[in-house]
């Protein structure tokens, strides 16, 4: 694709071609890992052939990288919601709601992250130093300043937040586990966990009363 083709605004056409591709993707990386995907599994599964792909875009890497990328405005959204002026254990709730609702709804999508990660992120590691890791930073401050104010229990927020990453993604990432316990997925899963994560958390960031 040359470079003043990529430069004109794609037709509708091309657009739901692309999207196809990347509908595709998703499902053939959340199977079978980076390693495992292939460019004509992802042509066979979109309905394309190999060249009409690659029209597309020139490697699987470049299909990868743009899935995770897309991705990754997901991940973080539930995090930029939290908001400063609200109340703590409110704020951190939502925050744990939010991310478990993600698990439920856009299972592919988190354990295309997983597989990533557990790969070192050689694709995508700037995108973890740089905006996640910003973000992070910038809501974990907020967080802090609310335990040392006396509205949160005393609390690591770094290791908070990871703790919420855990218990949420887990239910889409290990599925497959959970199912094997628990049974088929049902509305009811979410809904438990629902209630047992927000319990916990809310319980447990309470501040300690005045002595």
């Amino acid at each position: 694709m040359s470079d003043t083709a990529r430069r004109k605004s794609p037709t509708r056409i091309q657009r739901e071609k692309r999207e196809a591709i990347l509908e595709a993707a998703l499902d053939v990386f959340s199977t079978h890992g980076f390693r495992g995907a292939t460019l004509d599994l992802i042509a066979d599964a979109a309905g394309l052939s190999k060249p009409n792909l690659l029209y597309y875009f020139p490697s699987k890497e470049e299909i990868h990288r743009t899935l995770i990328g897309q991705l990754m405005e997901i991940w973080l959204a539930p995090l930029r919601k939290i908001d400063p002026g609200g109340d703590p254990v409110s704020e951190i709730c939502a925050y744990v709601e939010r991310k478990l609702e993600i698990s439920r709804d856009l299972p592919r999508e988190s354990r295309l992250f997983a597989n990533e990660v557990l790969r070192g992120a050689p694709h995508v590691g700037d995108m973890l130093q740089g905006g996640l890791k910003a973000l992070v930073d910038e809501k974990a401050a907020v967080i802090r300043a609310w335990s040392e104010a006396g509205h949160l229990a005393p609390v690591d927020p770094h290791h908070l937040i990871f703790s919420i990453w855990a218990a949420t993604q887990h239910y889409a990432d290990f599925d497959t586990q959970v199912a094997m316990v628990l049974g088929p997925r049902d509305a009811t899963r979410y809904e438990d966990a629902r209630a047992f994560l927000l319990g916990l958390y809310a319980r447990g960031l309470r501040p300690l009363p005045a002595r």
